[in-house]
């Protein structure tokens, strides 16, 4: 099969389009023929081999043989069955997040059945790729602070990317007063999904304007929390979804000692793993209530000029990688 491989990090010039074995399922996998996949902000993270915590996971020098490959978001068919796997058969048409396993930048991949849900029939490979990473993080953060409705606000931000634009989406299901903050070139974009206010990062800190939030989505943790506490009401969640891993790691740490003398911080990380209640998502799709936005889409082979794309920030929502 083709498949885009990396052996250093750094540029998506780095990236090579080769053939490489086929691979074949466990007991309890699929082998799914990949038709379309998506960009994640941590394609470009493992790629580029910042920050440099990554690379104590996926390798110090150079990624690992077994981690040279990208691409976590699969939509295609079934192509065959582990010994043990009941719930699709071939020809289904299945979508999932392959998460640490990667290798979503290929015409084939396996993947756990229980990863996958079936493709809702009123979206195409292409939308379907876009949301199993993102959707899954937006449903994650935004239940950070259950029982919010009408009355309530709700800031996000990064509201322009992918997992933007799906927090967007849900904030208003329940009728939520959305603020949305990101690039001044998004503005337009976040509206249409939308979002009540938006705020162009260069030109306001949100944090500064005297507003509070019942919760926050940010994609962009890179703010001292002592600043963005200042944005919540006194009841307020803060979901941190992305963004500087110092940071990120010390919020997780604060939160942990904060449970020792049973406090709950209002400061969450969300860490719920992959594919967890993709299935809500396609309720959701399904019914119409919520859209798959994709920005561009680029073919299998050109994975670097989508990343590089990806990169220089101009994306508005996801970049659906076609396989098929």
């Amino acid at each position: 099969m083709k498949a885009i491989v990396f052996t250093e990090y750094g540029d998506p010039k780095n990236l090579e389009f080769l053939d490489v074995p086929d691979p074949s399922p466990q007991e309890d996998e699929v082998l799914v023929r990949v038709h379309a996949s998506s960009i994640n902000s941590w394609d470009w993270e493992y790629l580029t081999g910042t920050p440099f915590a990554n690379r104590l996971m996926f390798g110090l020098f150079k990624p690992r043989r077994s981690k040279q490959r990208l691409g976590a978001d699969i939509a295609g068919v079934v192509e065959a069955v582990g010994a043990k796997a009941t719930r699709f058969r071939p020809g289904d048409a299945v979508f999932g997040d392959l998460w640490e396993a990667w290798g979503g930048f290929a015409e084939l991949a396996c993947i756990p059945e229980t990863s996958l849900e079936p493709i809702p029939a009123n979206l195409s490979f292409a939308q379907a790729a876009a949301v199993p990473q993102a959707g899954v993080l937006a449903l994650s953060g935004y239940r950070k602070h259950p029982g919010l409705g009408p009355g309530n606000k709700v800031l996000i931000n990064g509201a322009g990317g992918g997992v933007g634009m799906f927090a967007i989406q849900l904030a208003k299901l329940d009728g939520i007063e959305v603020t949305g903050v990101d690039a001044g070139h998004k503005l337009d974009a976040m509206r249409s999904f939308g979002a009540d206010h938006v705020i162009d990062f260069a030109q306001e800190d949100f944090t500064g304007t005297g507003v509070t939030y019942d919760l926050i989505i940010d994609c962009q943790y890179s703010r001292p929390w002592s600043r963005c506490r200042r944005a919540l009401t006194p009841t307020g969640r803060y979901a941190v979804i992305g963004g500087q891993v110092p940071r990120i790691m010390r919020a997780m740490l604060g939160g942990q000692v904060g449970k020792l003398f049973g406090r709950t911080s209002a400061l969450q990380v969300v860490m719920d793993g992959p594919n967890k209640d993709l299935d809500h998502l396609c309720e959701l799709l399904e019914a119409g209530k919520l859209v798959s936005h994709l920005d561009s889409s680029f073919m299998l082979e050109q994975v670097p000029q989508a990343l590089q794309y990806f990169g220089e920030g101009h994306h508005k929502g996801k970049i659906a990688i076609t396989v098929v």
